[in-house]
């Protein structure tokens, strides 16, 4: 099954590249396409686990309504951090635990906490996540585990 996903995918990117439609162009297309995938369909995709792939895709399109209500909030505190005196901008590095067995769910919770204002992932490694924060208070909003959590249930304990 990886093999006819990679092929199909090389051969949709190789359609983008070359925007060729004539038959000699699409039969070389699609020759091209089945030698890649033959040479490294399992670095590409690995073996493909369809079920679980739409699970997490499931998981995580549910997971984005919730982060970009995130990315509101935290705009808004920023806003009112630069706007108002008397709100400190008060930087502070500190690392939490990393508690995922997969990459996907160290890029998604690395790319969300970036993604929210006041907060930066520094660096990520199998056991820690490096975080900045503009203030205490985006920092305990990412120590509550709320985030992490709902990664968690994105990767599904159960089916990894």
């Amino acid at each position: 099954m990886s093999f006819l996903i990679t092929a199909l995918f090389m051969f949709i990117f190789w359609i983008a590249l070359s925007w060729q439609f004539e038959p000699l162009y699409i039969i070389s297309g699609i020759v091209s396409s089945l030698t890649v995938a033959y040479l490294s369909h399992d670095v590409f995709i690995g073996q493909a686990n369809i079920r679980l792939g739409i699970m997490r895709l499931a998981r995580f399109i549910a997971y984005l309504p919730w982060l970009l209500w995130q990315v509101v909030l935290s705009n808004v505190d920023m806003v009112r951090r630069t706007l108002h005196p008397g709100l400190p901008i008060s930087p502070v590095v500190f690392k939490i635990k990393n508690i995922y067995k997969t990459e996907m769910a160290m890029v998604i919770l690395a790319n969300s906490i970036t993604l929210t204002p006041g907060t930066v992932t520094i660096d990520v490694n199998r056991e820690e996540f490096i975080i900045h924060a503009v203030s205490q208070d985006a920092a305990d909003s990412i120590i509550s585990g709320g985030m992490q959590s709902r990664v968690k249930k994105i990767e599904g304990e159960d089916d990894v």
